[in-house]
């Protein structure tokens, strides 16, 4: 599988999503607290986001889905 990375980061409700390429299906999501949280334990870097490295990329997405699957198992 394909993803994409959905980031509004700049607005006033942030978010940082993960899409599947072919669907546009968001695997997981980022909101509020997960991401200020995501952000506090230095998993999201803007360099990254803006990255064309599939290396950065790809741990980047790795990073954000055992994230947002840690939040998953304690809510």
């Amino acid at each position: 599988m394909t993803y994409l990375i959905d980031a509004w980061l700049d607005r006033p409700q942030p978010y940082v999503r993960i899409l599947e390429r072919d669907t546009g299906k968001v695997c997981a999501s980022l909101e509020d607290e997960a991401l200020e949280a995501f952000r506090e334990q230095g998993g999201l870097d803007l360099h990254e986001l803006s990255s064309n490295e599939p290396v950065v990329i790809k741990e980047l997405v790795r990073n954000l889905f055992l994230f947002c699957y840690s939040q998953a198992l304690h809510p």
